[in-house]
């Protein structure tokens, strides 16, 4: 019923709209660039490092408005600085937590203490924590075209080395493969996709657009490739049903973009439950047969 009043007759109209335009082809490139680097990120066990991105990047937008910079230029300076921070320290899983932590923790205190001063960026916070893909402007489209350029360059150049390293650290190193180089190489990176993702659906959302889709496509197939088209693919869908659900009922294009992505996840995630459970009642049955007590 809610739904229902809040239904826009003139959608259509809202689509074909200019500032609908930029929403539409700056959630395209900031979920192409989460696709490129969204499949590493889950083989590689860093959700919360992405996740400890978002918050790392408050101080510097917080700090921007201060200083009368844009917004997107402070994300980008602790997004991408923290990012090195925490892959210069960490090497190893075990390590990036220690280190993401700790980065974590001293940049929420200064975003908190930033914020006390700045008294005049109550709407630049509340972009900042959930996104405002529809107020994305030129300049932004061009810093996500070089977002993406970027990420796509340096992922085909890095990929089967950064691959490797992501599978089986141990044994890449013994081979001769610069895992901690790639580690910083690969954090960087990290940095520029959650700065664009924090400005397409903010930094409690990000989780469900950088992460999420390629964790679903990583359950549907098991080839890097595949997977890294299937998790941009997914998120360039759920960007524009998104986009089209806020124009028809008047959402935040952040709320529809990330309940989209999660009930997909949701699906394929009990489908492949299903799939499993009659494995796991023969590799029961078996050890019944041999008298093991499991």
């Amino acid at each position: 019923m809610y739904l229902a009043l809040g239904y826009q007759q003139n959608w259509v109209e809202i689509l074909g709209s200019p500032f609908m335009r930029n929403a539409v082809l700056g959630g395209t490139l900031v979920a192409l660039a989460a696709g490129l680097i969204g499949y590493f990120i889950v083989v590689r066990s860093s959700a919360f490092a992405a996740h400890a991105l978002a918050h790392i990047g408050f101080p510097g937008a917080t700090g921007a408005v201060l200083l009368g910079l844009p917004v997107s230029a402070g994300l980008a300076v602790f997004c991408v600085g923290g990012a090195l921070v925490i892959g210069a320290l960490g090497k190893r899983a075990d390590e990036r937590e220690v280190a993401t932590g700790t980065v974590l923790a001293a940049a929420t205190g200064l975003g908190l203490f930033f914020n006390s001063l700045a008294t005049k960026s109550s709407s630049t916070m509340t972009n900042v924590l959930f996104g405002n893909l529809l107020a994305v402007s030129h300049d932004q489209l061009i810093g996500f075209a070089i977002g993406v350029a970027l990420l796509a360059v340096v992922v085909g150049f890095v990929y089967r080395p950064l691959l490797f390293a992501s599978v089986d650290a141990a044994v890449a190193e013994a081979k001769g493969v610069p895992v901690r180089w790639l580690s910083v190489v690969f954090m960087a990176l990290l940095g520029v996709a959650v700065t664009m993702a924090v400005q397409a659906v903010g930094t409690l959302l990000l989780f469900a657009l950088v992460v999420t889709p390629a964790a679903t496509a990583i359950m549907l197939t098991p080839r890097p490739a595949a997977a890294m088209a299937l998790s941009t693919a997914l998120s360039v869908v759920a960007v524009w049903a998104g986009l089209a659900c806020s124009a028809m009922f008047n959402l935040p294009p952040s709320f529809p973009i990330v309940t989209i992505v999660s009930i997909i996840w949701l699906v394929v995630w009990i489908a492949a439950q299903r799939r499993s459970q009659p494995e796991r009642n023969r590799d029961r049955q078996r050890l019944r047969s041999s008298g093991h007590p499991g």
